[in-house]
């Protein structure tokens, strides 16, 4: 059945897998959580219940980061997901409260225009001058409300947000309190709050923490896959999924060629070939796993509407040549030689060469 919304919350989407963990689980639990520790690491990694139910897993990567990282909620310390773009943190840090909380959706989006009162409070300001400062004209924060209600707040991006602002959160963190001096009043948090953010260790307008605000987050840093075949299978699974929800009228993706444009975002990311023979450029994007699951869906797309159904070469060639060229004179070179010293010479890749050679011009 096509879902009402493009794309569900997690806790919705999830909700059957979460139910039958809720009722499987019979293991301590932390105040306010809805499922123990265990629960929630199966939940993100997969499994298979006693009763039979599967698991879908949700992150493929090392376990051990996982636990790391539901053990730090379970404390009193804030959790700080870091990484290059495309390591599944937003993925990641929306399934934790979702696991944890049932509600994934207080979230403050971090921009260079993110204000104190985002992450604080604000005002109803008709209210607040007709009547002054009430509980009335006060307008809460998503932090705020997880602080009321003993949730897991989000926080994107949180290097991206001013560092003057960021440090608004070291109170939060510290006392576990947010004092609103106009009400004469504090909202204290209850058991259960705590807050999950996400920033990117290479992008550029990146304002560094304060060590004040360091000291309050226990890091945790996603890796990109660690192996081909694995991101070859994180690559699989979100397609197939994204392929569905988009209701594309294409066949799955051929194995085939989500290895090879796997195989291209990690050589052009690590700088060499895959037998370690040949040095290639790096161009200035990232070409994430995300990024590769973006080329491969706009392929299918266009294999649906515009092909027989098919995904084929030239269906992915214009996106990875769109995931390569964000320089438009040095990637385009890099691309370019990659396309000459690499792609021409590989067995079984004429196609593709042609495909690439054709959106190259």
């Amino acid at each position: 059945m096509t879902s009402p919304v493009l794309r569900p919350h997690a806790e919705a989407e999830y909700a059957g897998e979460l139910a039958a963990l809720a009722a499987a689980d019979d293991r301590a639990k932390p105040p306010s959580w809805r499922l123990s520790p265990w629960a929630v690491v199966t939940y993100l990694l997969g499994g298979k219940l006693d009763d039979g139910t599967e698991i879908s897993p949700k992150y493929v990567g090392p376990r051990r980061l996982i636990e790391v990282a539901v053990a730090t909620l379970a404390t009193d310390r804030a959790l700080l997901l870091l990484g290059v773009p495309g390591t599944a943190k937003t993925w990641v840090s929306e399934h934790l409260a979702a696991a944890i909380s049932g509600d994934s959706t207080l979230l403050v989006q971090g921009t260079a225009g993110t204000s104190e009162e985002q992450i604080r409070y604000g005002w109803n300001y008709a209210r607040l001058i007709a009547e002054g400062p009430s509980d009335q004209a006060l307008v809460e924060s998503p932090i705020l409300r997880a602080m009321r209600d003993g949730k897991v707040a989000r926080l994107e991006e949180l290097t991206r947000i001013p560092a003057d602002v960021q440090d608004s959160l070291i109170t939060i963190l510290s006392e576990k309190t947010l004092p609103i001096p106009e009400l004469g009043s504090e909202v204290p948090a209850r058991p259960g709050f705590t807050l999950v953010a996400t920033a990117n260790n290479r992008d550029k307008g990146v304002n560094e923490l304060s060590s004040a605000l360091r000291r309050r987050f226990n890091t945790v840093v996603l890796p990109l896959p660690d192996t081909a075949e694995a991101e070859v299978d994180i690559v699989r699974r979100r397609v197939g999924q994204l392929g569905a929800a988009l209701s594309l009228p294409a066949e799955a993706a051929d194995l085939a060629e989500i290895r090879r444009v796997v195989t291209v975002f990690r050589e052009l990311r690590a700088g060499r070939t895959e037998d370690g023979r040949t040095a290639v450029k790096t161009p200035s994007g990232t070409l994430s796993t995300a990024e590769a699951i973006s080329v491969l869906t706009g392929g299918l797309a266009l294999a649906a509407h515009f092909g027989d159904g098919v995904l084929r070469a030239q269906d992915v060639a214009a996106g990875i040549h769109g995931a390569v060229v964000k320089d438009p004179v040095a990637d385009s070179a890099i691309w370019s030689e990659y396309l000459e010293t690499v792609v021409r010479e590989r067995e079984g890749w004429a196609d593709f060469y042609r495909a690439g050679q054709e959106i190259a011009g």
